[in-house]
């Protein structure tokens, strides 16, 4: 079955070493052992993702990712770096972009680089941490790169907004209030992981529209980890249409193995269906695996160590009594609902 992967970093891998067009195995850079590269997704029918445009204040000397707190020239370059490579790849036909928008704006066609047989992954861009946008009224920029989605921050707090890791929580900024104003106006969807709880509560207070959260689990199987979502907060989700994305990193899921060790399947299930029993559905339930997104693949569940290993998740799924059609609104037809990708 075709499936929906609603965050996956694969622009920070390339920027961070990875060959994304090898075979995991072969392929250098930090993470390893990997799990993601592109030939892994398509062998696991992975059809279309979201890739993060993921960068991060950091006082360490900046790298490909990171810039200094409060550089909002270096914010924007880190950011742009990633958006332009996303676009070369579109360009190369390895991927399409998701926005119409963007897409119409793809150049004149090239002589092909791919085989005549392949299949370019359907790609929708979502920025994770909105300081490169410089402001407001510079999204439109952003939009023509195929961005769909946008959370205001990572974990750390950042001009728009605070992040789940903040000491003082105090909410949205005035930037952040116009940018969450333009992306209603927009439709760009907002993604809640990473937000302060203030700062989730402000943005759903200043805009109706539907939000997800991409790659958030269960606060209440997670020793009430402020990372992840409240009960509250799916049944909202949920109200407005949205879906919450399965994160596979392993403390995600299991709170001892935050540092060590692997959760189980079992696991994952468990908080896919603490979803589905706050809801009363499978319909807002998804894939946000988050493979690689800054840990390899030992920090994933025993038995997935590769994309082609989701499959043990929906057989432990339709084990559980999951139906064919549960399944498929799970693998990918509830994204689809919401970012229009047939």
């Amino acid at each position: 079955m075709p499936i929906f992967d609603a965050h996956l970093d694969l622009a920070y891998l390339a920027e961070t070493g990875r060959d994304l067009h090898a075979p995991p195995e072969f392929s250098p850079g930090r993470h390893r052992p990997a799990a993601v590269t592109l030939p892994a997704l398509r062998d696991a029918g992975v059809t279309t993702v979201l890739g993060t445009i993921f960068t991060e204040p950091s006082p360490e000397p900046p790298g490909a990712f990171a810039y200094p707190p409060g550089d909002t020239d270096a914010a924007y370059r880190a950011g742009m770096r990633q958006a332009l490579l996303y676009r070369a790849w579109r360009d190369a036909g390895l991927v399409r972009y998701l926005s119409p928008r963007a897409e119409a704006l793809r150049p004149a066609p090239q002589p092909a680089t791919q085989p005549a047989d392949h299949q370019p992954i359907a790609l929708g861009v979502l920025v994770e941490n909105a300081d490169p946008i410089p402001s407001a009224d510079e999204l439109d920029a952003w939009l023509d790169l195929g961005v769909v989605a946008i959370g205001l921050t990572w974990s750390l707090d950042n001009r728009y907004a605070c992040g789940n890791a903040t000491e003082d929580d105090s909410g949205l900024t005035p930037l952040g209030r116009d940018l969450v104003d333009r992306m209603a106006a927009e439709r760009v969807v907002p993604d809640l992981s990473h937000l302060s709880d203030r700062s989730l509560q402000q943005l759903l207070e200043r805009t109706d529209d539907l939000v997800v959260a991409t790659h958030s689990n269960c606060r209440a199987l997670l020793d009430d980890d402020m990372r992840h979502l409240t009960d509250e907060t799916i049944r909202e989700i949920a109200r407005r249409g949205g879906v919450v994305g399965l994160n596979l990193y392993s403390g995600f899921l299991d709170s001892k193995h935050m540092r060590s060790g692997r959760a189980t399947i079992d696991d994952c299930v468990r908080h896919v269906e603490h979803v589905c029993g706050l809801v009363g559905s499978t319909a807002h339930i998804g894939l946000g695996s988050d493979l690689d997104g800054g840990f390899d693949a030992t920090h994933l569940p025993r038995g997935i160590d590769r994309p082609t290993d989701l499959a043990k998740l929906f057989e432990a799924l339709a084990g559980n009594g999951w139906s064919e059609d549960d399944l498929d609104a799970f693998t990918h037809r509830n994204w689809r609902r919401v970012f229009q990708s047939d």
